[in-house]
């Protein structure tokens, strides 16, 4: 097996594992923040505006997070410096 081999498959399944471990813990936040949302404004009915505004604030930051790992996947996945660089050993030695 060669090195752009290697590599082929390493950032396949390092993309792979961004995207599940990035995924699956903004999924858990969420669930557990609507939960505490909703657990409030049984509670509280009149600072329904109050709340709602702040779960979509925090709903969007905890997003972010698996937004961010998708970026990292596509990186790794498509404009990976090692590629670039092994290329560049095999072509110039």
């Amino acid at each position: 097996m060669d090195n752009q081999t290697l590599i082929a498959i390493v950032s396949i399944i390092i993309a792979g594992l961004t995207i599940a471990i990035g995924g699956i813990g903004p999924a858990l936040g969420q669930g557990k923040s609507i939960a505490a949302a909703l657990s409030a404004l049984a509670q509280q009915p009149d600072a329904s505006p109050t709340i709602t505004r702040t779960l979509f604030v925090g709903l969007a930051m905890v997003e972010s997070v698996a937004i961010y790992c998708f970026v990292v996947a596509m990186i790794v996945l498509f404009a990976n410096p090692f590629w670039n660089y092994t290329v560049a050993q095999i072509s110039g030695g």
